[in-house]
């Protein structure tokens, strides 16, 4: 009888037990999941905030300045920055960000995120106005690799840059978004075109993609402008339409975001999330988010140029204790992370995946390889990255293309050509890329950012 009086005593502590260590793993459940959810939010609202490249970057200083990082004129003699402490430069639609490690870099290195602001839209021409069949519309360029039918049928606005004479006479760029419903491109009518279920739309991008914004005695294109900007003239301009439809969480269970530009605004926020959570570490830690990555990065401002290892070896320089050939010393010690969104395996073309190379929304952080180098990744800095996600418990996958399609390619190869830095491409798993509205998890942005952090400190 004891025994068994024992035996149910030790029965019920371990029951009780049990329900505590349940509780417990619900409620930590429960953090981690409050934690992911108001990180999505965050970056759906980065997301809003930044219908072009231009706003990407302007919202992107406005969180590092609340921050407490200090913006660096390019033209100005760079300031020496205390251990710790940040700082961030501009360069039309780039920027980038740093803070600076507890030893110099030719000691420890730097440790760099690198993506992209740029997405694939339609671009607004220099002398827009056409009259047609007494409608209005506007004359223009797709940008990248734009997937036409999906810009079709959708109320557009109007976003990035103008430039108009400042107080002094020359030209000042200011910032640009319309989000009244201004624009569409309207698709023909099935009874026009029967074939279209079966043969698909093809669009000619002169005759098809020019919206129409009104009936034809409305304002040019510039009377428009200036109303709009309140000025009386308007010099030139960089402005692209735009999805008017809001981000947001979806799916039964709130795994998925359906959002505009998720490629790759996606990953500039994990990015600059991950630096402001990020603890100062040994080695400087950067973020780099160039433009015109969509169109090969040839530009001042694109990976081509030398805005990123022109400011690395200024960073250096600068920093106490530099040395001759601190540079170079740097480089063989420092790693890269080129972020940019993966093809996730969609279910209605399972067969444009290579077996097993096929990842999953919410899966966790996508490790690109190719072979021939249009991704970076090689086998070192793959382990390295890897070896990151298990620490941080966090699921990692592979992708290869399929080996009888064309790869595409990111500012990874570029960068690690140009600066001779170990690279690697990494990305999350997204569905619909470059069209006007994208699909990824709701629970990958926090598994990425917490390999990011652990990267930046010097993992």
């Amino acid at each position: 009888m004891l025994d068994a009086n024992n035996s149910d005593h030790k029965s019920s502590k371990l029951t009780t037990v049990g329900l505590c260590c349940a509780n417990s793993h619900a409620s930590c459940i429960m953090e981690e999941k409050t934690m992911s959810d108001s990180l999505t939010s965050e970056m759906l609202d980065y997301i809003s905030a930044s219908p072009s490249p231009f706003h990407c970057v302007e919202e992107s200083a406005r969180m590092l300045q609340d921050a407490g990082f200090k913006e660096v004129d390019e033209q100005a003699e760079p300031a020496k920055i205390p251990a710790g402490e940040g700082a961030f430069i501009r360069r039309s639609g780039s920027l980038l960000a740093y803070r600076a490690g507890t030893k110099a870099p030719a000691e420890s290195g730097f440790r760099i995120l690198g993506a992209h602001t740029d997405s694939p839209n339609l671009r607004i021409k220099p002398r827009p106005d056409v009259v047609r069949s007494g409608y209005r519309q506007w004359g223009v360029e797709s940008y990248g690799g734009v997937l036409l039918a999906t810009w079709t049928d959708r109320d557009l606005g109007v976003s990035g840059r103008v430039f108009v004479r400042g107080k002094d006479g020359k030209p000042v760029a200011r910032l640009f978004r319309c989000d009244k419903p201004i624009a569409r491109i309207p698709n023909l009518a099935i009874h026009l075109n029967r074939d279209v279920n079966g043969k698909g739309l093809l669009l000619d991008k002169q005759k098809h993609l020019p919206p129409i914004v009104g009936l034809e005695d409305v304002a040019s294109f510039t009377d428009w402008l200036c109303a709009e900007m309140k000025v009386d003239e308007v010099l030139t301009w960089d402005l692209g339409l735009m999805d008017l439809q809001a981000p947001t969480i979806g799916g039964i269970d709130e795994s998925f975001i359906f959002s505009p530009r998720l490629d790759n605004q996606a990953s500039c926020f994990v990015s600059l999330s991950a630096l402001l959570s990020a603890q100062a570490a040994e080695p400087t830690q950067v973020v780099v988010l160039f433009d015109h990555e969509e169109i090969g990065s040839r530009s001042h401002s694109g990976a081509m140029g030398a805005f990123l290892s022109s400011t690395l070896s200024r960073i250096e320089t600068n920093y106490e204790g530099s040395a001759r050939g601190g540079m170079e010393r740097a480089i063989p010690n420092s790693r890269l992370i080129s972020l940019d969104m993966a093809h996730g395996i969609h279910p209605n073309y399972a067969d444009k995946h290579e077996p097993n190379h096929a990842p999953v929304i919410n899966a966790g952080p996508v490790i690109k390889e190719h072979v021939e180098q249009r991704y970076a990744t090689d086998g070192e800095t793959s382990a390295w990255f890897k070896e990151i996600c298990r620490e941080q418990e966090v699921p990692f996958q592979d992708f290869v293309i399929k080996t009888n399609l064309g790869c595409g390619s990111t500012i990874g190869p570029i960068s690690a050509s140009a600066l001779g830095v170990r690279t690697i491409d990494v990305g999350n798993a997204m569905l619909s890329m470059h069209s006007i509205r994208e699909q990824a998890g709701s629970k990958d942005t926090a598994y990425l950012k917490s390999v990011l952090v652990a990267a930046l400190q010097g993992s």
